[in-house]
Order: structure tokens, then C-alpha cells, then sequence
């Protein structure tokens, strides 16, 4: 089963710039569209959307692609 975030937590991924963190600001439980791309979502599945810690960038994940910071 993948791993739980609340909106609030620090978590961090791997992009192509290494290791990278922020703060989950939105959670998605239902299919959207990011960035020109279509992302599925479910409630078994969500995906969230984090602000980077560095540049603010807003990046959009699976559950399984994060680790609490």
C-alpha cells in the first residue's frame, strides 16, 4: 500500500537535480489536468502537489515517489 501525506508535511523526492524537498499544499483524489498533462488520480491512489523548498516550483507526485524529510 502506498504511504499517507497530509497537506503540511515536508517530504522530498529524487528529480533530475538530485534530491529535492517541500511542503505538500494540495492532494488529489480524482483525475487532473498539470502542466498541459493529464495526471489520473483516485482516492487509493492520490497524487500531490508540493512546493519546493528552494525555488518554489510547484511539482505534482505519486505517493510512492516521496519520503517524509
Amino acid at each position: 500500500m502506498t504511504r499517507r501525506f497530509a497537506i503540511g508535511d515536508h517530504v522530498s523526492w529524487n528529480s533530475e537535480a538530485g534530491r529535492v524537498s517541500g511542503t505538500i499544499i494540495a492532494i488529489h483524489t480524482s483525475d487532473f489536468d498539470y502542466k498541459g498533462h493529464r495526471h489520473r488520480a483516485s482516492y487509493d491512489q492520490p497524487q500531490y502537489e508540493i512546493k519546493g523548498d528552494k525555488t518554489d516550483h510547484i511539482a505534482a507526485h505519486k505517493g510512492s515517489a516521496l519520503d517524509y524529510a
